[in-house]
């Protein structure tokens, strides 16, 4: 089953909570987010596979996929 995933997630700063709108890769996880303004860089929080499963909106399109497979 392929699902259309959501590609825009909303990704917040640790430092100063600043947010900033990232576009994810459709078939990768991201490993690395750096805010443009405070240039903090996040990395994920172990056990999540990348920085939007852990700190945005939406979670990588990988794990909305694999979401959707254990759904049908």
């Amino acid at each position: 089953m392929t699902i259309k995933p959501v590609l825009q997630s909303v990704v917040t700063c640790t430092e100063c909570g600043h947010q900033e709108t990232g576009t994810m890769p459709k078939d990768a996880c991201q490993w690395f987010y750096e805010f443009k303004g405070c240039g903090k860089l996040l990395k994920p929080v172990l056990g999540d596979c990348c920085v939007f499963c852990s700190y945005g909106t939406a979670p990588c399109p990988p794990i909305q996929q694999e979401h959707a497979l254990r759904q049908a």
